[in-house]
């Protein structure tokens, strides 16, 4: 019985020092980090699986507040690209510490050459500069159009051999958020001008594509205050909107107090799901039903 209780033991300890491989030694294929799981996707529809795709924020987590784990700064040092989204908090938190793990990893910012939403556009000579940009840049097939081609571009760089391949996957993957566009204009076509109400800013693109007038008790992303509170809940009452959308990351009663106030509910939507197009439409059904 001793004998058996010391091979149990040496075997464990023989496991627990193997730190594990990362996901290009277990597959040997090259690894891309993206930060949110839309991007995954994206990636995917022009890659296919050429690549494994490390997504840093998990699902569940906020990316204005989430902590990297020291397992997720070894797949970093393993990648070759860093697909930034561009303006969450998290990436502005840890961009740093992220190129520090890898300094040979390419860093593309998707956000770059889009027609972003910000509080503050000022020219300074041959550039634009920006203060309180929206982030949430994937809610836009509009945008997501340009990042795919970004994406394309540069995958084609990483693996010549494969660029005829990703320009048909890229041509397909325009076609599909062509015609997803088109559903959702069609879905939103008599309801131009209507307003929603957002605990956090997230449907911002998506209104502007489709002719919405977004509110939010966030604005700019910022921690809503009384008085910002007390004007919201004066255009609720005003328009008789009964419906406060929230992000699924976030916990219910930070709108529920708000919901009270203008005799509504809270309903929650999740722009960080990773179905993106499904995800898209389903968010425009839960809208139609709701106007």
């Amino acid at each position: 019985m001793k004998k058996i209780i010391l091979i149990f033991i040496v075997t464990t300890i023989l496991f627990s020092c193997n730190p594990g491989k990362t996901k290009k030694e277990e597959t040997g294929k090259k690894v891309i980090t993206v930060s949110i799981l839309p991007q995954k996707i994206f990636v995917e529809k022009i890659a296919g699986d050429d690549f494994e795709v490390n997504v840093l924020i998990p699902t569940g987590a906020s990316p204005a507040a989430y902590t990297l784990l020291p397992s997720q700064l070894k797949e970093i040092s393993k990648s070759v690209i860093w697909f930034r989204i561009g303006y969450i908090g998290f990436e502005y938190s840890w961009k740093e510490k992220i190129e520090q793990a890898n300094t040979n990893m390419l860093v593309v910012d998707l956000s770059e050459g889009l027609d972003l939403i910000a509080d503050e556009k000022e020219q300074h000579g041959d550039h634009i500069h920006m203060g309180g940009v929206d982030p949430h840049v994937w809610m836009s097939p509009v945008l997501v159009k340009q990042m795919a081609k970004r994406i394309t571009d540069v995958l084609t760089n990483l693996n010549p051999d494969k660029g005829a391949d990703y320009k048909v996957n890229y041509l397909k993957f325009v076609k599909e958020i062509d015609q997803l566009n088109i559903q959702i204009k069609n879905a939103l076509s008599e309801f131009e001008g209507e307003k929603i109400i957002v605990y956090h800013p997230s449907l911002s693109y998506y209104a502007r594509d489709y002719g919405l007038v977004q509110y939010s008790l966030e604005p700019g992303g910022k921690e809503t205050t009384p008085q910002h509170m007390a004007n919201i809940v004066d255009i609720a009452n005003e328009e008789n909107i009964k419906i406060i959308y929230i992000q699924s990351e976030f916990d219910r009663e930070h709108a529920r107090v708000f919901a009270e106030e203008i005799k509504g509910e809270v309903i929650q939507v999740w722009p960080l799901n990773p179905a993106w197009e499904d995800n898209l439409l389903e968010i425009t059904n839960i809208l139609v039903d709701n106007f």
